[in-house]
């Protein structure tokens, strides 16, 4: 099946920034979509928006770190629609911090999202993909895996990680499945500098309001790999501000 209209795209983190902007660039093309995240509110109100301006679109609460989560998410889809063609793991955490603040709950909840909660999505999803015989996993990465900067670290290392494990998973794949990451530069999204320390969160928002793409950007590249035809797989795409070094 090439293109977007009426594949089956599962997407987590969906209830703002990049993946609530994805989800709206896929629902105007016709696909039908399982949305999930924390915030069951958020998520209603982007679901109840999608259906209102005649998207089709569903909302699971979902927490990535948490196996039985993904497995609601992705049997949903299955469950729904006969069948799941995409997973976007796109769900983030962004409490970056200098390693003198030592703020070790912070890198655990960064170590959970992005790897354990990568991890728990391919294993929900890889088994129904397996089956299909197709299947296309999006993981959002970014450009903090390619350049590290100060007090990103262990940020960094995260991204690091799911830039590693998708290129393991692309190896692994075989001919019948699609596995493409997508690393984003600097974005404007309302978790910039959420959980950080007063004076990092500060300076990154500064930056932000200077220089970030909006998500919109990020969407379209997301989109851009899913549309292709079978057999055309879209390693990586990093998209990024002009304006960021």
């Amino acid at each position: 099946m090439a293109g977007i209209a009426g594949k089956v795209v599962a997407i987590t983190g969906a209830s703002s920034g990049i993946g609530a902007a994805t989800a709206e660039y896929l629902a105007e093309r016709g696909a039908r979509l399982v949305l999930g995240a924390r915030r069951a509110e958020r998520l209603t109100a982007v679901v109840d928006d999608l259906t209102a301006r005649g998207g089709e679109a569903v909302g699971v609460v979902v927490d990535v770190t948490r196996r039985e989560d993904l497995a609601r998410l992705t049997d949903t889809a299955v469950e729904r629609y006969g069948r799941l063609d995409v997973l976007i793991s796109n769900a983030g955490t962004m409490a970056v911090s200098p390693f003198d603040e030592l703020r070790q709950d912070d890198w655990d909840a960064m170590v959970a999202t992005h790897i354990t909660g990568l991890l728990n999505g391919i294993g929900a999803a890889l088994p129904v993909f397996r089956r299909q015989g197709s299947g296309h996993f999006v993981n959002v990465g970014s450009t903090a895996a390619h350049v590290v900067k100060s007090p990103q670290g262990v940020y960094a290392a995260t991204k690091a990680a799911v830039k590693v494990l998708t290129e393991g998973l692309r190896q692994e794949s075989g001919p019948d499945l699609r596995v493409t990451l997508i690393s984003p530069g600097f974005t404007h999204t309302e978790g910039v500098g959420k959980g950080a320390s007063p004076e990092t969160a500060a300076a990154l928002v500064r930056q932000r309001d200077e220089i970030a793409m909006p998500p919109s950007a990020v969407a379209a590249a997301i989109g851009f790999a899913i549309e292709q035809p079978p057999g055309v797989d879209v390693g990586e795409i990093v998209v990024r501000p002009t304006a960021q070094g």
